[in-house]
């Protein structure tokens, strides 16, 4: 199957793509931030929300996601104190379908 929007690979790559590249896998090789960017795919949760949907510690939450944020991978908007967290890259996310849609491929 091929796509002819992505372009062939770059014979050569700058520093400053090949980190930031490196930082998007590492991003997506942690368990706890797929769980998060997965419950994101569909629409925004508040850190409370996503503490309770996945079980885990609200500080280990808002860790991932100043991760996250900081690669901008997701975005936030403040309502009052709250802040309700979206993914904010749709290439990631597509990555992200793509890659769970292989592992369960039977």
């Amino acid at each position: 199957m091929t796509n002819e929007n992505i372009q062939p690979c770059e014979q050569h790559l700058d520093e400053e793509t090949v980190f930031m590249v490196s930082q998007t896998f590492k991003a997506l090789s942690d368990p706890t931030r797929i769980r998060i960017l997965n419950l994101l795919c569909t629409k925004e949760h508040s850190v409370n929300e996503i503490a309770d949907i996945l079980d885990l510690g609200q500080s280990t939450v808002s860790h991932q996601l100043r991760f996250l944020k900081n690669l901008r991978l997701v975005k936030f908007r403040r309502e009052g104190t709250t802040l309700f967290y979206s993914h904010d890259d749709d290439h990631i996310m597509n990555l992200l379908k793509q890659s769970i849609e292989h592992a369960t491929h039977t």
